[in-house]
């Protein structure tokens, strides 16, 4: 099996994650990372027996040929219109972008290449978001009316890197809404509108004990930082199948006990599991079930598919695949900017007090195949 070489751009939080689930793909291999501190990829470098590298050393590299970003999400466009100018296909971690202005460069770079532009989250590819889109297709609840859609919690506020999460290009819609929406667009295909409210909760939070190192210039443990970004957002998508669905994407909120997402169809009701993660539970409900002589609620559905544990780096693997093949990836671009509009029309909504048309569009990414082996994406 060919195997597409890879170079890792950003060697921060989420990169051991992609550097240790890479291994189990048999069609991908990361040769070389990079890092705007030397000293992160010079580590990684040694830890993964892979080269460091500087970013031009990975763009001009002849043997690699898929850039991962995983970059802060404020640079995720320069060094993706960088890897796109250097000929390579580039795949970045969630978001797409944090405005609509820089993401359709990189759209429409890799479209005058022709190259291929992927995008994080790839969670729906996931045993459990997979099991969830079969039962949806084979008509297990009918045809979808209506759900929820909800994260909420009081948000990384205490982390050594807090201030980043409640700074611009974050909160709680660009930091877990790409799971979500992602999701919720698999499943029930592209948004046709947002109408939405925001609001911000706090003006400061305040730190936990310990501070990263690139803050600690500015701050000491315990001290107060700026919310810079709403925090608290909740409004309806309306979708181009007829479902409507409420969503709240919240860092105020102390406790709560909603499921993760709910679907209601015209034949019954489905949980679909956490989509920051791969595994289950699957549980439905079906209207039939109500008139059994021993009524029950939901009921758990067995997940016929693998990739139940931390699979990241599958969506890049499906992209080398579909490079390879000549067929289309799942975890997009086209998706992915689908969903980053998505997103910021909820902010767009409440400053303009009007429901928000979105302008793109996307294909449901095809589902994966049953019976696949681990380290397999094609039959």
């Amino acid at each position: 099996m060919k195997k597409t070489k890879i170079g890792v751009i950003g060697c921060g939080m989420i990169s051991d994650t992609y550097f240790n689930a890479a291994k189990r793909f048999r069609n991908i291999e990361i040769v070389g990372c990079s890092d705007i501190i030397p000293e992160r990829s010079k580590a990684k470098a040694e830890t993964y027996n892979i080269k460091q590298m500087t970013n031009d050393e990975i763009f001009n590299s002849p043997e690699i040929e898929l850039v991962v970003n995983l970059t802060p999400p404020k640079v995720h466009t320069e060094i993706a219109l960088g890897a796109l100018q250097a000929d390579k296909h580039t795949y970045s971690e969630k978001p797409f972008g944090v405005d609509m202005e820089d993401a359709l460069k990189v759209r429409d770079l890799a479209q005058a290449k022709g190259l291929r532009v992927g995008c994080a989250p790839d969670t729906f590819l996931g045993g459990g978001q997979q099991t969830a889109r079969k039962l949806l297709d084979d008509g297990w609840i009918g045809k979808v009316l209506s759900g929820t859609a909800i994260v909420a919690g009081r948000g990384p506020e205490k982390w050594g890197q807090a201030p980043f999460f409640y700074d611009y290009g974050a909160g709680p819609m660009l930091d877990l809404g790409p799971y979500y929406c992602t999701t919720l667009v698999n499943m029930l295909g592209p948004a046709k509108s947002v109408t939405a409210v925001t609001t911000k909760g706090f003006d400061y939070r305040t730190y936990g004990a310990e501070v990263a190192e690139q803050y600690q210039s500015q701050y000491k443990p315990f001290d107060r930082y700026p919310v810079n970004v709403t925090t608290h957002l909740t409004g309806v998508i309306e979708f181009h199948s007829g479902a409507v669905i409420t969503m709240l994407s919240s860092f105020d909120v102390y406790q709560h006990n909603h499921n993760p997402i709910e679907l209601y169809g015209s034949e019954g009701s489905m949980i679909v599991p956490d989509p920051n993660t791969f595994g289950g539970p699957v549980k439905v409900y079906r209207r039939e079930w109500q008139w059994a002589e021993e009524p029950t609620g939901f009921r758990e559905v067995p997940i016929p598919f693998g990739y139940c544990s931390n699979s990241r780096s599958i969506g890049a693997s499906d992209m080398a695949m579909a490079i390879t093949n000549n067929r289309p990836h799942r975890a997009s671009g086209s998706l992915a900017l689908h969903v980053l509009e998505l997103m910021l029309a909820f902010d767009k909504s409440s400053k303009t007090g009007a429901k928000v048309e979105l302008t793109t569009t996307c294909e449901r990414p095809a589902p994966l195949p049953l019976g696949l082996e681990d380290g397999e994406i094609d039959e």
